[in-house]
């Protein structure tokens, strides 16, 4: 497997495109083929993720994906749900596809209605656009942006010749089960929904679900991963590993974009945990640790109080036993243990820990030695920046 460029647009048989005249913002991909999704858990649920549930229930299967960003088209009534139809509708009679196929994404402020005629008037724009160029694809991944600074986009090629890509937003109000993000990716194998669907889940659960920037949870966010099957490759029970291991990667390079790109943030924290007698205890203690306001806001003051990595370990509601957790950290090159089998290591340096919290990417390694099973999440440091953008997103 190897990285390539080209984000979605890679993927063969997907052309893409989008505009951002200001905070408004709209991209539509096109590409037919066997489809799944994954969605918000919250019960607040906006009217985008409610068409594009069905749709992928019933159908099983997407031709184009129209989404917006600047509003959230959430908590808006039987109006909100006319608008995402709308949306879809105008998709699918320009480019002669069926309606019920044609997905609805949408993220931004919510309670305020969507401004449907801003969408129809720039729509024509967005088609004549669409193509399958590099460009293409980054320009869609821009359009869906809303406080994020960095542009969201990874895709691979298989050793067999199957390609994977992936455009994702994701800033903030991310937390604990996806968050304000958006994820449409595509590949190009031959596989039937279903296959998408196991594969989906399992990498969004290893990826997505475990990023956490404040410990909110969205309105709208969704996945989306669609197969155009234009390859003609049909990866055989053995390469079904690798195209879920290549799937996985896709999506923990766009995870940990989302977490270095946290609202105000300044650096990547990650989270391993290994040692777990089960996975979810692995989970619990990994998410715990990077959602903690005060181990966040220690890393952003480089304060070297590790106290409360293993405070956090120990309410995260995990089986463990404080005699046996060792704790180190890692960033810039080095690393140092704090402790080892429940006790302060004689190799602990607090000096050493402020320098390490001074890099832009940290590493806290948590060993439970309880077991066999390990997890790794991903968050961000909490900032005064974070306050500002939230204090004054609307005005």
């Amino acid at each position: 497997m190897k990285q390539i460029e080209g984000g979605i647009c890679a993927v063969r048989g997907v052309s893409a495109y989008g505009i951002k005249p200001g905070k408004m913002g709209i991209a539509v991909i096109h590409a037919e083929g066997p489809a799944a999704g994954v969605f918000t858990k919250n019960r607040v649920v906006a009217a985008p993720v409610i068409l594009s549930r069905e749709r992928i229930e019933t159908e099983h299967r997407l031709s184009a994906i129209i989404a917006n960003s600047g509003n959230a088209n959430a908590f808006t009534g039987d109006d909100g749900f006319l608008d995402a139809m709308e949306m879809a509708s105008m998709v699918a009679e320009k480019l002669e596809l069926d309606p019920d196929t044609v997905a609805v994404a949408s993220t931004g402020v919510i309670g305020r209605k969507l401004d449907v005629s801003f969408i129809r008037e720039h729509l024509p724009e967005v088609l004549e656009g669409l193509g399958s160029s590099p460009e293409c694809s980054l320009a869609a991944a821009k359009a869906i942006m809303t406080t994020d600074k960095a542009l969201k986009e990874c895709a691979v090629e298989l050793d067999c010749g199957v390609r994977i890509g992936a455009i994702a937003k994701g800033s903030g109000m991310i937390e604990p089960n996806m968050g304000t993000m958006l994820c449409f990716a595509y590949t190009d194998a031959n596989v039937p929904a279903d296959v998408l669907e196991t594969a989906l889940k399992q990498a969004v659960n290893k990826t997505f679900n475990m990023v956490v920037v404040d410990g909110d949870t969205s309105t709208n966010d969704m996945v989306l991963f669609t197969s155009t099957c234009k390859s003609g490759i049909k990866p055989c029970m053995e390469s079904l590993d690798d195209f879920e291991e290549a799937l996985i990667y896709v999506f923990t390079d766009l995870a940990k974009k989302m977490a270095k790109d946290g609202e105000g943030a300044t650096k990547l924290i990650e989270a391993r945990v290994t040692g777990a007698k089960k996975y979810e205890d692995a989970r619990l203690v990994a998410k715990a640790i990077v959602r903690s306001p005060l181990v966040k806001s220690a890393i952003f003051g480089k304060d070297p109080n590790w106290g409360r990595v293993v405070a956090a370990a120990g309410y995260s509601g995990a089986e463990l036993e404080q005699e046996r957790l060792s704790l180190s950290f890692l960033g810039g090159g080095e690393e140092v243990e704090l402790v080892k089998s429940g006790e302060i290591s004689t190799a602990s340096d607090l000096a050493l820990l402020k320098k390490i919290m001074a890099n832009d990417e940290i590493v806290i390694t948590v060993d439970l030695a309880m077991g066999g099973e390990s997890a790794t999440a991903w968050g961000c440091d909490l900032t005064y920046d974070y306050i500002r953008i939230n204090a004054d997103y609307t005005t």
